[in-house]
């Protein structure tokens, strides 16, 4: 992450600084007015009582900010208001070239200078990309923001900077291209990744990976020039607290041709090298974990592969024998993240793990039915799990909405040759996937996240952005770290 996060005890006199007032402030707080002449004091002031939520004044030389807290009815909607002023503030800093920035909380929310800077922070994400030409790059201007005094300390800024560095892993992951990251290089990544943060990655090649007889990652492959990868990624610090680990599962496509159920370009595959957040969301979780040196005994699982519809592609028609020994029958090539998510499904259960979350962009029906806004969340995990869960997705703004698996949806992934068919009938495709990924999460608690919404973005939306948005890792984080507490 290019913006870097510091306390400070206090503030240079002519520097940009940034001033957090309650909701209701009439008056400028005698620690925001200290350096301000009476005239700017009033044009302040006559902002405020305006109800203007963002005043700026341009001394040349530096800035000030004012920025009100939003008349919100939850504490959680407060939060989502004050990093979306952090979005709009970021506008305000690279119009005028700010390079470092100085945070002061004077408002009754305690934690209101971390929220807007996680605001900011994530706003000031760029994806530099490939450029080779001076003329085509965007320097970022903004490089430091400091929270000045005691409203959050060295500690609480610091974990907050190994948490965006997570988002901002999963965000660059995800952006690249195919031609740029394959299943290889996208092993590889993650283990540099693991290798800064502190957790280690195991790389299964191609030998490995049929020994396991992993059926599902080993058919979406057959149509690609480049072999798949199932990488294991784990954070296992002394006095961890957990006894029985939490394994995350990703899925790992990096790009989706759809196969020989060829999907059309424009709007679809055209941007599918997205198709591998949900591995991205692993690897980004499991960084912030190692970085924070959070206490808890944590798994990742990513299949990876592309695919293609060349060589010797899986076919519709084809049965496959997956890695938990049960048949499916292959009705879309295009159902192809199901069949890597199923054979990891499986793999997890030689954890005895407490819980496994696994995160895909699965389906067109999830975006369907909730758009970019919200992902849907389904599974066998217990009412107060999935509440927590839920919870952890509103305090962070990356919210879910849970749907049913009742046994009714299994008739729609019948075969009548195999086990298992991999295409559902042609409502509830978020539903039917769930229902197929479920005979292959036996034994254990489980939750699948489809994020094929919020995970990439065609326009940018506040502080998310375009293009990858690292969906997954602030909500894993924010619900593993909970449980320290529990």
């Amino acid at each position: 992450m290019s913006l870097a996060l510091a306390h400070a005890t206090a503030a240079p006199a002519q520097s940009t600084q940034v001033f957090i007032l309650s909701h209701g402030t009439s008056s400028l707080l005698t620690a925001a007015a200290g350096n301000l002449s009476a005239e700017a004091q009033q044009y302040v002031a006559t902002a405020l009582a305006d109800d203007q939520k963002l005043v700026h004044l341009n001394h040349f030389s530096h800035h000030h900010y004012f920025v009100v807290l939003a008349d919100k009815p939850t504490p959680e909607q407060v939060a989502e208001a004050l990093r979306r002023s952090g979005h709009a503030l970021h506008g305000e800093l690279k119009r005028e070239k700010v390079a470092e920035v100085f945070l002061h909380n004077l408002s009754s929310t305690a934690n209101a200078g971390l929220l807007l800077a996680e605001g900011l922070a994530l706003s000031a994400y760029h994806f530099e990309g490939y450029k080779t030409d001076a003329k085509s790059r965007t320097a970022a201007t903004l490089t430091k923001v400091s929270i000045v005094g005691d409203a959050a300390t060295p500690a609480t800024i610091a974990e907050l900077d190994g948490l965006l560095q997570g988002v901002s892993l999963a965000r660059d992951l995800v952006n690249a291209p195919l031609n740029k990251l394959n299943a290889v290089q996208l092993a590889e990544s993650i283990a540099t990744a693991g290798d800064e943060a502190g957790f280690t990655t195991d790389i299964l090649d191609l030998p490995k990976i049929e020994a396991l007889r992993m059926g599902g990652l080993l058919a979406v492959n057959l149509g690609s020039p480049e072999p798949p990868t199932f990488s294991i990624l784990e954070w296992k610090p002394e006095g961890a607290q957990n006894a029985k680990p939490y394994v995350l599962v990703g899925k790992g496509v990096v790009f989706d041709t759809g196969g020989l159920s060829l999907k059309p370009t424009p709007n679809s595959m055209d941007m599918m090298k997205c198709d591998m957040a949900g591995a991205a969301a692993v690897a980004g979780t499991l960084f912030a974990l190692a970085k924070n040196n959070v206490p808890l005994h944590v798994i990742g699982l990513v299949p990876a592969t592309d695919n293609r519809p060349g060589g010797l592609a899986y076919a519709p028609g084809d049965v496959l024998t997956m890695h938990s020994g049960l048949t499916v029958e292959v009705k879309n090539t295009d159902a192809e993240g199901r069949l890597l998510l199923a054979d990891a499904l499986s793999f997890a259960r030689k954890y005895d793990p407490a819980l496994v979350i696994d995160l895909a962009t699965l389906t067109g029906a999830a975006v369907r039915a909730l758009g970019t806004e919200a992902s849907a969340v389904l599974g066998t995990a217990g009412a107060a799990t999935l509440q927590a869960l839920s919870a952890a997705g509103y305090r962070v703004h990356e919210r879910l909405v849970e749907f049913p698996l009742w046994e009714e949806y299994a008739d729609h992934i019948k075969s009548d040759i195999a086990d298992l068919s991999n295409l559902g009938k042609g409502e509830a495709g978020h539903i039917s996937a769930a229902k197929f990924l479920e005979r292959f999460a036996e034994g254990y608690p489980w939750i699948h996240l489809d994020i094929a919404g919020p995970a990439y973005l065609t326009a940018p939306e506040s502080y998310r952005g375009k293009g990858g948005t690292g969906t997954g890792v602030r909500l894993l984080y924010e619900f593993l770290t909970r449980q320290l507490a529990d």
